[in-house]
């Protein structure tokens, strides 16, 4: 059966989220044995100030923020999405921006509340909100602690101030050093965000950045290489970057001083304490299933017969006023099954230790033998192991990832 596509309605035609429950539960192209686990995610849109690097869906906060209308908007979005989860646990949470750490600690009380009130979340429930430097004050998150935040994400990325001034971020070292102290005060379960390869970073710089974040003991450390991603200031002017062979060796050192400091490294960019994992970031990964609410924010939701994307209207007040109308979703299509295991294996393979063949078949409803070609390509050229248990990227292929990702592209 051909899988149908579905546009998003205009402004004039909301439909009936009930209807298209309805319609998703129709025959389709897939036959999935069990739906998977389902997250939540929740966008807030606004920073204080752009970084030149980020290509985030964030905005810069000019004068009052409208704070009570968009979370209005917020529970307007989740309440139209409820027939698509029907029965469904949240097992996740994650508020990212943006800096959600913007928000009032009143504004957040009301938008756990709403999130109680409207979803059937596990009783152990990972719910997690991003922080930043700057934006820190230790009685807010107290409260914040309060509404049922348990782990906080802090976007630290550097504790030398010349690198956070060529990041355009808002924060100086002692900011950071602070902010991380409140965070190891008031939260049990907490994530850095550190970058490396930044402008005119050296070796020893980076080293000293990751000691300085150990040093806190972080239960979880997200270590990401700069990138220049298209349509952002660095994009345009380009800073002067350290070569290949100097992030190569930021690599090295890097996978070297966590692994003596006892921390995994699971996935590409992520370390964790034993037991530390990020649950969240975990079943994107997995090729779990994710709603996600507010401006700009992308949705995966699968059915028995089909795998269904969706994507909100990016900017702010757009978004409010089509949650208002009764439909916030500018984008949505089906995943069709000729780009279902690249959709799969673009995720799967971030996972240093791999994933069981059989979760293939769970996730996308279709046979391993239909990514059987690139796996054998991949194996041929050592970037994977497998056997009928385990498939993984080798070493040489979690240095090539993009690549190996890229074989398993429909031809």
């Amino acid at each position: 059966m051909i899988p149908i596509k579905v546009a998003a309605p205009g402004p004039s035609e909301p439909r009936s989220p009930a209807s298209a429950a309805l319609q998703y539960l129709q025959p389709g192209a897939l036959n999935l044995s069990a739906l998977p686990p389902l997250s939540l995610y929740v966008h807030w849109p606004w920073c204080v100030r752009k970084c030149p690097y980020c290509d985030f869906n964030s905005h810069e906060a000019k004068g009052e923020l409208p704070e009570q209308a968009y979370l209005d908007a917020l529970r307007l979005d989740l309440e139209q999405s409820l027939p698509l989860i029907w029965g469904r646990k949240i097992h996740t949470v994650f508020i990212g921006g943006g800096t959600p750490s913007l928000m009032s600690a009143a504004g957040l009380d009301r938008l756990m509340s709403d999130l109680r009130t409207l979803l059937p979340l596990e009783l152990d429930a990972e719910i997690t909100m991003e922080a930043n430097p700057g934006t820190f004050e230790a009685e807010r998150f107290k409260s914040y602690r309060e509404s049922g935040i348990n782990r906080l994400s802090i976007g630290i990325q550097s504790f030398n101030p010349a690198h956070l001034k060529a990041l355009g971020r808002i924060h100086d070292g002692d900011e950071a050093l602070r902010a991380v102290e409140i965070a190891k005060s008031t939260f049990e379960n907490f994530n850095l965000d550190l970058m490396y390869a930044l402008p005119s970073q050296t070796l020893e710089e980076a080293r000293r950045d990751l000691e300085t974040a150990l040093s806190f003991a972080p239960p979880h450390l997200s270590l990401y290489h700069l990138t220049m991603e298209p349509n952002t200031v660095f994009a345009k002017y380009p800073p002067a970057l350290p070569d290949d062979d100097l992030s190569a060796d930021m690599q090295d050192m890097i996978a070297e001083v966590t692994g003596a400091a006892g921390y995994e490294h699971y996935e590409v960019s992520a370390y964790a304490q034993p037991g530390r994992r990020a649950r969240h970031n975990l079943n994107y990964w997995k090729f779990g299933d994710y709603l996600g609410i507010g401006a700009g924010a992308h949705s995966k939701l699968s059915f028995p017969h089909r795998v269904l994307r969706q994507a909100r209207f990016k900017q702010p007040a757009s978004f409010i006023e089509a949650a208002k109308r009764g439909n916030p979703v500018q984008e949505e299509h089906e995943i069709g099954r000729a780009d279902m295991g690249f959709e799969f294996m673009l995720n799967a393979l971030r996972l240093t230790g791999g994933f069981d063949p059989n979760l293939f078949g769970e996730r996308t409803g279709m046979n391993i033998s239909a990514i059987a070609k690139a796996l054998n390509e991949a194996e041929v050229k050592g970037l994977i192991y497998r056997d009928h248990k385990l498939i993984k990227p080798t070493e040489l292929g979690q240095r090539f990832l993009n690549d190996l990702q890229e074989m398993f592209l429909a031809g």
